[in-house]
């Protein structure tokens, strides 16, 4: 499946990215991908990042299918579970917390 994407570029960018597909025969489509695939890929073994797509999931701020997409399903699976495991461990001790106050 694709999306089409309305963007903004620099005009030199996109001169680059003209004359680059003219010389190796390719659309700049094929261009643009291409270069978004690399860049993107720089990060897929990057640790730090990974950590901080984690901490937007269990901020809320990031579903679980985008965290699986960048960190892989068996990590994503991993963190939800243990996300899980600590939110009704903290629901838990808050039940315990309250009867002891009684």
């Amino acid at each position: 499946m694709t999306t089409r994407v309305n963007f903004r570029l620099p005009e030199k960018l996109l001169e680059k990215a003209d004359v680059t597909a003219e010389a190796t025969h390719r659309d700049r489509t094929e261009i643009m991908k291409e270069a978004l695939r690399e860049y993107l890929g720089n990060f897929e073994n990057d640790e730090d990042f990974k950590q901080k797509v984690v901490e937007l999931y269990l901020d809320g701020e990031l579903g679980f299918d985008e965290m699986k997409a960048v960190i892989g399903k068996q990590d994503a699976e991993s963190v939800k579970a243990t996300s899980e495991i600590l939110n009704e461990s903290d629901e838990k001790a808050s039940e315990l917390a309250g009867l002891s106050e009684k």
